[in-house]
């Protein structure tokens, strides 16, 4: 999880993963969305696909990248905890000041 965390910090590589997340994209059509150039495209596509976030498919000499949904599973079971216990306290407090009433 802790490389999922690293690689969604960076601006750059969210919106990547945005660009990813219903089409296919080669490397260079990602870098077309950029100002950045595309050693620093590749470098970030690099650092998502260790994460396990995007997958990499080669077809000739291109490489066309999309996101893995099911990698966040992870990250998003470990944020829903913190709602899960969240709701959980206000369930008790709302049960406590019924009792009471």
């Amino acid at each position: 999880m802790d490389l999922i965390i690293k690689a969604i910090n960076e601006p750059n590589r969210r919106a990547i993963l945005q660009l990813v997340a219903f089409d296919n994209l080669s490397a260079g059509e990602i870098a077309e969305h950029f100002s950045i150039t595309r050693s620093a495209v590749s470098q970030h596509l690099g650092v998502l696909k260790e994460a396990g976030l995007v997958t990499e498919k080669r077809l000739g000499t291109k490489r066309f990248y999309q996101t893995r949904p099911e990698s966040f599973r992870e990250l998003r079971d470990f944020l829903d905890s913190f709602w899960d216990e969240k709701l959980l306290k206000l369930k008790t407090i709302i049960e406590s000041a019924e009792a009471k009433n």
